[in-house]
């Protein structure tokens, strides 16, 4: 029988409207916290949604502060900001608000908040020290999985990102509520849910500690986001198609955090640290061709996944997995996102720069089903070019 552990978030709330009845909940599972601090960033902030979700906090007499600069490919900058004002405030409980990158900020504040240790030795695996302050996680995106995950990335110079993984990180509470995402754009929609897509993806082909759990929930989440992400591209306002996205990347995250992703996101974190191009967007642009890459080691695993994304398919398990890597192609197309590096600004010349940097990925690399070399690397971009 095969050994493993799984660790994932010990409060999960999926509920539409959850977010108006935050205060509530805090109220309820921290009495004694009644300074908090929301993470969010300002585009977010200007949809006008963060407000309900103070009054609920108001209404429960609590005093929140709001730092609201986080911007994507959060800086160590932003992060040493945010965590020197909480330590000012004195705030005792911590709420990310918002993408990937608020929620990863918010992690690593709950944690430089509470302890002396400096966010320069967190980075890699089980560096973190000591405990965090409370913390509760509320994703807007059916996509990173943030709010399940005990991983938080940094760029750490002009274009570089480091992740700091570990327990401490797991939130406490994680709320899923689709009335935050329903003015979300078609396109950011499709390249978030792909996102998630590809992080269940990778957990259930990683070449290490994949286990029955995250296989399962992996499954599971690819199933609710490929019956889901048309409608919700196509009818923003649907709100059990946007329910379903978010349950969807949240059992991807959780899959994701134990059994991890490999070759797709070693390869999108060049293309977002030194183009800016969104981390959706990225994976999805070389989602196919690492796919090919890796079909000669993994495609009986991807060939199982096609059952649930392309159940029409039929014959041997590389017919399989090529009808897995035609139907992921065609869902970038048909959603309308970028499909070619070229598209967003990448020329030819920038490749050996974008496979260089990948190459500094090993955290990823090494959970890959097939080594990734540097001439690997630079052939899978020039595919995606």
């Amino acid at each position: 029988m095969q050994s493993f552990e799984f660790q994932t978030v010990p409060h999960i709330v999926s509920r539409l409207g959850a977010a108006r009845q935050l205060g509530t909940l805090v109220s309820k599972h921290y009495p004694a916290c009644r300074h908090l601090l929301l993470i969010t960033d300002q585009g977010f902030l200007k949809t006008g949604q963060v407000q309900p979700v103070l009054d609920s906090l108001h209404s429960e007499k609590l005093q929140v502060s709001v730092f609201a600069d986080v911007i994507a490919d959060p800086p160590e900058a932003i992060v040493l900001e945010a965590a020197h004002n909480a330590r000012e405030l004195g705030v005792d409980l911590v709420i990310g608000l918002g993408g990937g990158s608020s929620m990863d900020v918010a992690k690593l504040i709950a944690v430089l908040t509470q302890n002396t240790q400096s966010l320069s030795t967190m980075y890699g695996i089980d560096n973190v020290t000591g405990k965090r302050l409370p913390l509760i996680q509320i994703p807007t995106t059916a996509g990173t999985g943030s709010e399940v995950t005990p991983i938080s990335i940094v760029t750490t110079g002009a274009t570089t990102k480091m992740g700091v993984v570990s327990p401490q990180l797991y939130a406490d509470i994680a709320v899923l509520d689709a009335s935050l995402t329903v003015g979300l754009p078609s396109k950011v929609t499709a390249a978030t849910g792909i996102d998630a897509m590809v992080h269940a993806i990778e957990a259930y082909t990683t070449r290490h500690k994949k286990n029955p759990v995250s296989d399962m929930l992996a499954r599971q989440a690819l199933k609710l986001l490929w019956n889901n992400i048309d409608q919700a591209c196509t009818n923003g306002q649907n709100l059990v198609a946007r329910q379903s996205m978010l349950l969807g990347a949240m059992m991807a995250g959780q899959s994701f955090a134990n059994a991890p992703c490999a070759a797709v996101h070693a390869l999108a974190y060049p293309i977002g640290g030194i183009f800016h191009v969104p981390h959706g967007l990225s994976n999805s642009l070389v989602l196919p061709h690492v796919l090919r890459f890796n079909a000669v080691a993994a495609s009986e695993l991807y060939a199982e996944l096609a059952d649930i994304i392309a159940p029409d398919a039929r014959g041997s398990n590389e017919a399989r997995c090529n009808a897995l890597i035609s139907a992921m192609e065609d869902l970038a197309f048909r959603t309308g996102i970028e499909t070619r590096l070229r598209q967003v600004g990448i020329q030819q010349q920038d490749l050996d720069r974008l496979a260089a940097d990948a190459m500094l990925q090993t955290r990823l690399l090494g959970n890959n089903p097939r080594e990734v070399g540097l001439t690997d690397a630079r052939a899978i971009y020039a595919a995606a070019w």
